[in-house]
């Protein structure tokens, strides 16, 4: 298998049309294990891992649009050219892309806990800090928390220990390649070029991925639908199996139009399911389900614009730490800002002589000796962001000293010490 490719599971028969199902981030195609036999049915599914999940090949993909890339090599070494997609959160978001990227390709789309943009782009990045320092384990620790409620957790521990062991399992690299995709992934403004029918699901107790966003999306989408999962959390297809095939199921019966590349689908809102009053499933009985009609890193070329400059701001040092600044600019100030914005982030940044780590290093260099401590935590936080483990940043620190000085790296011992304690300890 290449590193264009992903690695995939085919089930069902080879004559039937196809349904892809996307997993999670942190999970492997395992977590669509209860739609199986009832998909089978009627669908030849084809289900993919996510780069370094479940032992694939440790490939990271820089965005959500090659993992899409990735996706469509895959289905065309198997010479597959139309089928039906669902995916799960990160599966989502690449659901969402090939129905932007590759339209004439699907003929009908399922977006399971998903967002237009997931969190934001800050708190993936701080996930990545707090994998390169603490590994794996505190992610994996807290996944249960994120994608069930507490009930569920409760009665199923088997479950939940599958769920743990799935991210404790999973390539960090990969991870944390996969939070900087979804950090930069953002398609609130293109929602109107999706033309898939579309069905947006989502568990009402959902926290990552709350009913907001899913209305964001059918809002956005001209041909949705919303189907919202009472007393769910995150991992629908997991905690709530049969009432999510059964919407799958009724979403791609009636959606499923094998129309002209570019001509736009009528399908309808799928109908409200009816569910069996003992289905076959080894969890308790799901609730009614109510449903609701639609109302890599940048390029680092020399640039030198705003535009350019200030998507490579954001990335280093944080939405929340540029909007603080954009917000205190004034008359007097914002002329300089715009200069900052074009000469160091979109000029000097971009240059393709050093990478983002190594101008990190610089940078922590220049202010310890130029004795710009104020400036020195929010670059710590950048250096972090920018892959420098807390080791990396110690051992430049202590270099520093040697040239410039005692008093001021013992100063920045100080800074870089409590900004490392803030950024890479988990959250409980």
């Amino acid at each position: 298998m290449s590193e264009k490719t992903l690695q995939h599971r085919i089930d069902g028969p080879d004559d039937a049309p196809v349904l892809v199902l996307g997993a999670s981030l942190g999970t492997t195609w395992h977590m669509w294990d209860r739609q199986i036999p009832e998909l089978t049915r009627q669908w030849r599914v084809i289900r993919f891992d996510l780069p370094g999940h479940g032992g694939s090949p440790a490939y990271p993909a820089a965005s959500v649009a090659e993992l899409a890339d990735r996706l469509i090599a895959t289905l065309d070494g198997l010479g597959i050219d139309r089928f039906g997609y669902a995916g799960c959160a990160m599966g989502a978001a690449i659901g969402a892309q090939l129905a932007l990227a590759h339209p004439q390709r699907l003929t009908s789309l399922a977006l399971v806990s998903a967002s237009p943009r997931f969190g934001t782009a800050d708190a993936w990045r701080q996930r990545g800090v707090v994998i390169r320092t603490n590994g794996l384990d505190p992610i994996a620790r807290s996944a249960p928390e994120r994608w069930f409620t507490p009930g569920f957790a409760a009665a199923q521990p088997a479950i939940i220990e599958w769920a743990v062991q799935m991210v404790r399992t999973t390539d960090p690299g990969c991870y944390i390649a996969a939070c900087e995709a979804l950090a930069a992934f953002d398609i609130r403004n293109e929602l109107g070029r999706i033309s898939a029918p579309t069905l947006v699901v989502v568990g009402s107790e959902d926290l990552v991925t709350p009913t907001a966003d899913a209305r964001t999306l059918v809002a956005g989408i001209q041909d949705a639908g919303l189907a919202l999962v009472p007393g769910t959390s995150h991992l629908a297809p997991v905690e709530q199996p049969a009432a999510v095939t059964e919407l799958l199921i009724r979403h791609f019966s009636t959606a499923w139009q094998d129309k002209p590349a570019g001509q736009a689908a009528l399908g309808a809102t799928p109908p409200k399911p009816v569910l069996d009053p003992a289905p076959p499933q080894a969890q308790p009985q799901p609730p009614a389900v109510a449903i609701e009609a639609a109302a890599e890193q940048p390029q680092m070329v020399r640039t030198g614009s705003y535009e350019e400059g200030m998507k490579v701001r954001r990335a280093v040092l944080g939405d929340a730490h540029v909007d603080r600044a954009e917000a205190a600019a004034d008359d007097f100030t914002g002329d300089f800002q715009d200069f900052l914005t074009r000469f160091t982030w979109g000029e000097v940044w971009t240059r393709s002589g050093l990478d983002r780590r190594t101008r990190s290093v610089i940078t922590l260099t220049a202010l310890v000796t130029g004795g710009h401590l104020d400036d020195l935590a929010v670059h710590v936080r950048a250096a972090l962001r920018n892959g420098l483990t807390p080791a990396e940043i110690k051992e430049t620190l202590i270099h520093t000293a040697v040239y410039a000085g005692m008093p001021a790296a013992g100063a920045a011992f100080t800074i870089a010490q409590r900004v490392i304690r803030e950024e890479t300890t988990p959250e409980e």
